[in-house]
Order: C-alpha cells, then sequence, then structure tokens
C-alpha cells in the first residue's frame, strides 16, 4: 500500500470519526472511538478493518498526533488514545484515573540521505550524526565520515540537513537517541517532540523531511522506515551499542525491543533507543495505545480487552509487510499482564 493511499484512508476514517463526534450522538454498542499517534497509522488501520471483518467492531480513529492523543485521553472524549512517547509521571498525575500504556508494534526512524551516484549503504555513528545536526560536520567528504566509509567517493557537497517542524513522535524518538550518544546535544538540544534545531531545514510530518530529501542534492534526514521505503531513499548503517554497524530492518528493530526485555519489566515505558544486543537498530522505539485501567463501563471494558489481545496476537502477522516491528514473545506477555488489568 502506498503512502498516498494511507492518506486518503486516514482522512476518510477521520473524517468519518468527526461526523459522528459533531452530530452529538452516542457511539453505536459494537463501536470504539480513539485519536492520537500518525507513526503507527497505517498499521493500526489494516487492524481497525480486520477486526471489524472478525468481531463486527468498528473503531472510528483520529491520526491527530501524539499530543493530541495523549489530550483526548485526559479529557475522555475518547475510548482509548495513542501515542509514540510515553506518558511521563508529571503528565500522569493529571490523568483523571489510572493510565495503562501498552506497547503495540515497533519502529525504525532511519538515516535517509540524497547522494547521486553513492550506491552503497553509508556508515554513520551517533556522534558523528550528533555534530551533523549541530552543524560542526557540513560537508559529505568531511574526514570523520571519510574515516567509516573508506573506498566511497564521498563528494565535496554541503550536507542539507532536513528535520520536522512541527512537533512529532518521530523527533522525541530521534533526539533521545541524539542524547544518549552525545553529551553536547544532551546539554544544547536535548530530547523532545519538538526541540530548538541548531541547523536545518524544516519539513511537516514524515513526508515533509521526505520531501526535504528527494529535492536537494546532499540532503539528510531522518524518517520513519516505511517512508524511506516507499521513496525508495537509501539510508545509513548506523554504530550500535555493541559496536557493530546494522542497517536498519524489521528484524534489527525487534531485536531491539527484545534487548530492552530486562529493563521494561520494571517500567513498560523503558526507551528502547541506542538497545543492547550485536543485531539491535538503535533508533528504534515502541508505539502505545492508552487506556484506562478502570473504564467505568463492563461491556465496554471487556470489548477493549477483547480487541486489544487479538491487536498483540494475531495483529502482529500484519506489521511485517508495512516495516513495522512484532512484539517480541517477552513484551507481549507484559502486555497480557496489563490489559488483564482493565475492567
Amino acid at each position: 500500500m502506498k503512502i498516498a493511499q494511507f492518506s486518503i484512508i486516514r482522512w476518510s476514517i477521520a473524517l468519518g470519526a468527526m461526523t459522528v463526534l459533531a452530530a452529538g450522538c452516542a457511539a453505536p454498542r459494537n463501536s470504539l472511538t480513539a485519536a492520537g499517534a500518525t507513526f503507527p497509522y497505517p498499521v493500526y488501520s489494516q487492524w481497525f478493518d480486520a477486526y471489524h471483518q472478525k468481531a463486527g467492531m468498528t473503531i472510528n480513529y483520529q491520526p491527530m498526533g501524539s499530543g493530541a492523543g495523549v489530550q483526548q485521553v485526559r479529557s475522555r472524549t475518547m475510548d482509548f488514545g495513542a501515542s509514540d512517547t510515553p506518558v511521563s509521571n508529571d503528565d500522569l498525575k493529571t490523568m483523571p484515573k489510572k493510565l495503562l500504556q501498552i506497547p503495540t508494534v515497533a519502529g525504525a526512524v532511519v538515516i535517509a540521505y540524497n547522494l547521486p551516484g553513492i550506491t552503497k549503504p553509508l556508515k554513520l555513528d551517533g556522534p558523528m550524526l550528533a555534530d551533523i545536526y549541530l552543524g560542526k560536520i557540513a560537508k559529505w567528504n568531511d574526514s570523520r565520515i571519510a574515516s567509516l566509509n573508506p573506498g566511497v567517493a564521498l563528494p565535496n557537497l554541503g550536507i542539507v540537513v532536513g528535520h520536522r517542524s512541527d512537533g512529532s513522535g518521530t523527533s522525541f524518538i530521534f533526539t533521545s537517541y541524539l542524547s544518549d550518544v552525545s553529551p553536547e546535544w544532551n546539554k544544547k538540544v536535548g530530547t523532545g517532540k519538538s526541540v530548538s534545531w541548531p541547523v536545518g531545514i524544516g519539513g511537516k510530518g514524515n513526508s515533509g523531511v521526505a520531501g526535504v530529501i528527494k529535492q536537494s542534492p546532499g540532503a539528510l534526514g531522518y524518517v520513519e522506515l516505511a517512508y524511506a521505503q516507499q521513496n525508495k531513499f537509501p539510508y545509513a548503517a548506523l554504530r550500535n551499542k555493541a559496536g557493530k554497524f546494522v542497517l536498519p530492518s524489521v528484524e534489527a528493530t525487534t531485536a531491539a525491543a527484545a534487548g530492552a526485555t530486562e529493563m521494561l519489566q520494571k517500567d513498560i515505558r523503558s526507551s528502547i533507543v541506542n538497545a543492547s544486543g550485536e543485531k539491535s537498530y538503535p533508533i528504534a522505539s515502541f508505539t502505545y495505545l492508552l487506556v484506562y485501567e478502570d473504564i467505568g463501563n463492563t461491556q465496554k471494558a471487556n470489548e477493549i480487552k477483547v480487541f486489544l489481545k487479538w491487536a498483540i496476537t494475531h495483529g502482529q502477522t500484519m506489521a511485517q509487510p508495512l516495516y513495522y516491528a512484532p512484539l517480541p514473545d517477552s513484551v507481549v506477555k507484559l502486555d497480557e499482564k496489563l490489559i488483564e488489568k482493565i475492567h
């Protein structure tokens, strides 16, 4: 399925959901409402369609962004929300009831570039990437890039840095990685859905950053793996925590998730950025569904529980064709324990 088709389906479902809300009607008995992250929307839309065919349940989802998803849950205007960024302890205190955060799939953020004539994937490391985004490395033939890519004829071409202009979970994941690998980045810029970028050109959404890369020879930017695949962008192999250069892939993202199991057992919100393991891709993250432990309606609670159990098991088979990483078994087990708490 192409990105354009995602957009058509996305807005069709969003408009349908908004029509129901605007009409002021109560949701039909076999209907749930949800809103939030755009990153997982391609797989979520397939889930909702397949689940409707299986169970007759309609799930109206508005892809409004992670921040909006958290707000909709806080105001209790939706049955559940979605966010690429886990809800912080401070934000949890603003919720009217105890909130559960359930990982659904994992995804990779890739470093894509536009360098005509360079066919072999380039190798980059975290500190180098941070310095590119700090403006300290400005040319493709910089000695630090060349040292990791012997034999590659790097051009004497300026690096056009692409980044998100809007607040986004993808930016949160990417800046989390830069903060983890670069003390200077962490001090000067930090982590967030929206930060003050030292250099570069902003684009709205993944499609906007993809546009910057496509239109600018010498450009480099971060996009989700699906966008890199759809646009046929070359992308870099990054050096992971184990010192291995790993290309982004579904398998490498699942490896990152599996490598963080011990931390996830302590806190399901634990980052899988720069995870342990020789096969782990370092810029990876879960995306979450947000649901209250106490729904206050037994029938609705059971409907949500049945859907979530289906999503973390049968639904995982739909993830890989859309370049999302299925949950490792260890995380599925953690999810099952959380889902059982819903009532």
